[in-house]
């Protein structure tokens, strides 16, 4: 039997669930989850190998009007996932009228041949008899090469749908070299996953504008094989005192809980003891400032 390999991009709004997709299909955990939107702020590559093919999914920030210097940025790194690839799964949610950020998203489509996926996330928040004309409302603004709908929620086992899912992509992949060895599930360097794990436990404790003003540099990740050990240095930056001093809190109490769930992760990710350690600095208007963005690995 041949070979097959190709790309496949995973794109929609934000917070519809494209990183948790992603880490279901992987079976690894590489890009971070949260209920906020707008999390995901680079182009994440995950690989999935199977038996006869090697899939390559490319997660994206979630494609929204850009204002800001990092929301352009991050809208320019979700359209160009577009290019040179074999497949697209769009996702939405259907518990969210469709508005004009996805009426825009769909006219994108329109100047390219590749096939796109049409995913609805979160049929467990909407009653069933409202699936259909879901569906029949997406299909009469795009011909979609198959609908799914989806739920992502742990709970609503969701290896049912990445059955039919991958059965449909495998079909549409070409025959092709294996890209990448078998035992890896990334091509991201750890200093970046382990930059993203610590991100996203700002956004799990913080609120409000606080996790969209934070950027995460990974600054020492040193192994000391005799001690079994892994020591990481990061630097948490903000933009303003004021949230520098929520991220530090009470005593050091929030920094700490910051670390401790970022921590477990770590180790669960590189299969070792890891000490850890957090601090916090600020950089004014970096979100704004084309070169402490290209600093901080947003190019």
């Amino acid at each position: 039997m041949s070979f097959k390999s190709g790309f496949v991009s995973i794109i929609g709004s934000p917070n519809v669930g494209k990183s948790t997709l992603l880490n279901i299909l992987l079976g690894e955990k590489i890009a971070i989850v949260s209920p906020k939107p707008q999390t995901t702020r680079n182009k994440i590559t995950g690989i999935k190998n199977l038996q006869d093919c090697q899939i390559i999914f490319l997660d994206t920030p979630g494609i929204h009007r850009a204002k800001k210097e990092l929301n352009i940025l991050m809208l320019k790194q979700a359209l160009s996932a577009l290019k040179d690839v074999d497949a697209i799964i769009y996702m939405v949610s259907a518990n969210k009228i469709i508005d004009d950020d996805e009426r825009y998203i769909i006219d994108s489509f329109k100047n390219i041949k590749i096939p796109v996926i049409l995913c609805i996330n979160k049929i467990d928040l909407i009653r069933k008899d409202n699936l259909l004309p879901l569906i029949d409302e997406y299909s009469g603004l795009y011909k979609f090469k198959e609908i799914i709908p989806i739920s992502c929620k742990k709970n609503d086992n969701p290896e049912r749908f990445i059955d039919r899912l991958l059965e449909i992509i495998i079909k549409l992949l070409p025959e092709g070299p294996k890209y990448f060895p078998d035992d890896i599930f990334t091509d991201l360097p750890e200093r970046f996953i382990v930059a993203e794990i610590i991100r996203e436990k700002i956004f799990e404790l913080t609120k409000e504008e606080i996790p969209y003003s934070t950027a995460v540099q990974v600054e020492e990740f040193k192994e000391e094989p005799q001690k079994s050990l892994i020591k990481i240095m990061a630097a948490i930056n903000v933009e303003r005192d004021s949230q520098k001093g929520i991220i530090i809190g009470k005593k050091g109490g929030m920094l700490k809980e910051i670390g401790t769930r970022a921590r477990l992760d770590i180790e669960k990710l590189l299969g070792a003891k890891v000490f850890l350690k957090l601090f916090v600095r600020v950089q004014e208007k970096w979100t704004e400032d084309k070169n402490i963005l290209k600093e901080f690995g947003y190019n």
